[in-house]
Formats: C-alpha cells, structure tokens, sequence
C-alpha cells in the first residue's frame, strides 16, 4: 500500500498536479449533475404520486364494496318487512279486540316507514356508486399515466448511472441508485455523453 505524502512535504510540482486532479474531479461531478438534472427528484416523486394513487384507488374500492353490500342488506331488509307486513295484515282479519287491531296497524306502520328510510338509504348509496365509480375511472387512467411518465424518467436515469459505471480513470463520485442507496462509481475522464439523453429546463444548464 503506497505511503501518502504529508503535504508539507509535496513540491510545488506535485501540488499542482494534485489540484489538477481535484479540478477536473469536480468539472466531472459538475457535468453528471447537469446531465442527470432534476431526474432522481422527478423519479421519487412519480414514485410517491403513485403510491399515493394506490391507496387512493384501494380506498374507492373498498366504498365501492361497501355500498353494494348496503344496497343488497337494504334490499333483503326490505323484503322481509313486506313479508311481515303482509303476515300482519292477515292477522288483522282475525283479531278479536281494538287492542290487538291497533298493534297490528303500529307494527305494519312501522314495517312501512322502514322501508321508507331504506329506498331512502339504497338511493344514497346508488349515488355514491355512482360518483365512486367515475373516481374510480379517472384514478385509473391518471395512474397509468404517471406509470408511463415513471417508465420513461427511470429509463433515463437508468442510461446515465449506467453511463457513470463504465470504468476508466478511477475518479470516483456519489451516484444516483434505482435502489434508493448512494454508491461511488468510477468512469473516464473523457467519456462520451450518453446518447439519446435530451436535456430539460430543469437541467440547470
């Protein structure tokens, strides 16, 4: 392992070199900067839209589910109370005093009133299937959007980190990770630019 030099001890000549070296490091690290742009931040925040939109979209299904559950239970409630509701006007014919009449005529009231309050409740939830539904509609479709968008930025960046992969003088920099970690790579001083890579506004040039 070689002996690094005290730099008191370096010439003026190896000073220089030295500073060449850490100059044309940073004109380096400056261009990747340029090159990749606003891309790692425009990729985190598809990303983060999306899963977003996932949870969004989870959420609409669920009140879907839950509105046609309420619909059928509503639906099913309400034919028993016509059941009843029959089965009580029958009885009626058969009573032998007022009392028992005005029992029968309150049950069947109130049979008649839920039933009421349920048409009442099945149409909300009609509607809300409704305006679920087209949510539901557009969701999808801004999703799939920002997939394509998502795809289309993730290659980009994927040319350029493969780009600053390629080995040649050992000059080393942080670099954007697809796994969201940062590593150092190395690449030649003098490499091409990436082809196929058009710059943004945000590129900062």
């Amino acid at each position: 392992m070689a002996k690094v030099k005290d730099p008191a001890e370096l010439n003026v000549e190896d000073k220089l070199k030295n500073l060449y070296q850490l100059q044309s490091l940073m004109t380096e690290i400056d261009q990747i900067k340029t090159l990749r742009g606003e891309l790692p931040l425009e990729v985190k925040d598809l990303e983060d839209e999306i899963a977003g939109l996932e949870t969004r979209i989870e959420k609409i299904n669920e009140d879907i589910a839950s509105a046609k559950k309420e619909i059928n239970e509503r639906q099913g409630v309400i034919e028993k109370n016509k059941m009843d509701i029959e089965r009580f006007e029958n009885q009626m014919k058969n009573v032998r005093n007022n009392r028992e009449y005005e029992n029968f005529s309150k049950q069947i009231e109130y049979l008649r009133l839920d039933n009421e309050l349920n048409q009442k409740r099945i149409g909300e939830a009609k509607d809300s299937l409704e305006t679920r539904g087209e949510e539901l509609v557009k969701s999808n479709q801004v999703i799939a959007d920002r997939r394509t968008d998502l795809d289309i930025k993730r290659t980009e960046l994927e040319e350029i980190v493969r780009w600053t992969c390629r080995t040649g003088r050992k000059q080393c920099f942080p670099r954007y990770s697809m796994g969201g970690c940062r590593e150092y790579s190395v690449f030649p001083l003098q490499a091409p630019w990436p082809s196929g890579r058009m710059l943004h506004s945000a590129d900062n040039i």
